[in-house]
């Protein structure tokens, strides 16, 4: 049976196709509605309208207000440019028709309080740039753009009440670590967004939420940034294969630090078919499959597979692991890397996981030595 399931895999492989993510709060630091922002102002930058469509809805259920949507994805002008900022807006104008079509309530919100007819732009705007670096800045080399950058930027856009400052520079940095090549400026927010009430804690949850709901890459970017600018770590993201999922709470008992789970293929089709993606030191523990086998696929990133009394196995793109009914093992990702596999489940009647014990982390650490 396993061979014939053996030679099945790249005929599996070519049929397998990722599914879309769903958009599911799921970090304590943020807020539910600072999540929301992040979502919605890294796929505004990165031009995935599709699922920036998806994101929106989720966000005005939740109660973000229209007014708020439309401040955040018009405030990208700047960041990211105005034909992106134009396409998510008109995304925005789509999806609020369509709820209003199926009777869907929407917060309309408050619009921004109006400025003083004295208001002065650019003085309000040099002393808005000054408190988010720290300092006065020039920008000596080019006047007209020190101009845009004060009296448009931080005095014009910033000085609209319906977000915070620190709501702001939120979208600003999920908007950056979005788009490549602008690592310079995505570090600058990284290190300023403090001075405008962003706490550290707040931008160091920022790449989780990336790496759910827009993409690997775009959170890499920001885990890089933040981790030269505030600490932390952070682990080279390979290009994924499959999309991750949702977090896998349903065995999140059985796991050392977090896994995504993505069905590929239910139990219904007599061959259950999943993705799993494992962050870095993540592992399952210790388990024995009864009565049915296991194949593990490799796609992308490193990760170990070991069985009970054998070294551990390195796994990298492109290895199979055939893992036959009743034997101990356990498997998961690399110190310093992600790891995504494709299981496939041989099928059975009566099938059987024992979760056994823990692999801690000397015999993890020990792994490859």
């Amino acid at each position: 049976m396993r061979n014939l399931f053996l030679a099945a895999i790249p005929a599996i492989l070519c049929a397998l196709s990722a599914t879309a993510q769903d958009i599911t709060t799921m970090d304590n630091t943020l807020t539910s509605r600072q999540q929301h922002l992040v979502v919605i102002a890294g796929l505004e930058a990165k031009g995935d309208l599709e699922n920036l469509a998806t994101a929106l809805n989720d966000a005005l259920d939740d109660g973000l207000t229209i007014s708020e949507a439309k401040e955040v994805l018009s405030q990208l002008y700047a960041y990211t440019g105005f034909p992106r900022s134009l396409n998510a807006l008109n995304t925005l104008q789509s999806v609020i028709n369509s709820r209003n079509a199926a009777g869907l309530t929407t917060n309309p919100g408050v619009d921004p309080n109006p400025l003083p007819e004295d208001y002065n732009a650019l003085q309000k705007g040099t002393e808005v740039q000054s408190t988010l670096t720290g300092g006065g800045f020039n920008y000596a080399f080019s006047p007209a753009i020190d101009y845009y950058l004060k009296a448009h930027l931080f005095g014009d856009i910033f000085a609209r009440d319906n977000l915070s400052f620190a709501d702001r520079e939120l979208a600003t940095i999920s908007a950056l670590a979005s788009i490549e090549g602008v690592e310079p400026q995505l570090k600058s927010h990284v290190n300023h967004a403090p001075n405008l009430g962003l706490t550290v804690d707040e931008i160091q949850a920022i790449p989780a939420v990336l790496a759910h709901h827009v993409g690997q890459i775009e959170a890499y970017r920001a885990g890089k940034a933040i981790a030269e600018i505030h600490g932390g770590e952070y682990a080279e993201i390979p290009p994924m294969d499959f999309n991750i999922g949702n977090p896998n709470t349903a065995y999140s008992q059985f796991f050392v630090g977090n896994s995504y789970l993505s069905t590929l293929a239910t139990g219904d089709s007599k061959l259950p078919i999943n993705n799993v993606t494992f962050e870095p030191k993540c592992r399952n523990n210790w388990h024995i499959h009864h009565n049915f086998n296991q194949i593990l696929i490799c796609v992308s990133g490193k990760g170990w597979y070991q069985e009970w009394g054998k070294p551990a196995q390195e796994l990298k793109p492109g290895d199979v692991v055939d893992i036959p009914s009743g034997v101990k093992h356990w498997h998961g990702a690399a110190a310093d890397s992600w790891f995504q596999h494709v299981v496939v489940s041989t099928p059975s009647d009566k099938p059987d996981t024992e979760w056994l014990e823990v692999v801690d982390d000397e015999q993890y650490n020990s792994v490859g030595l």
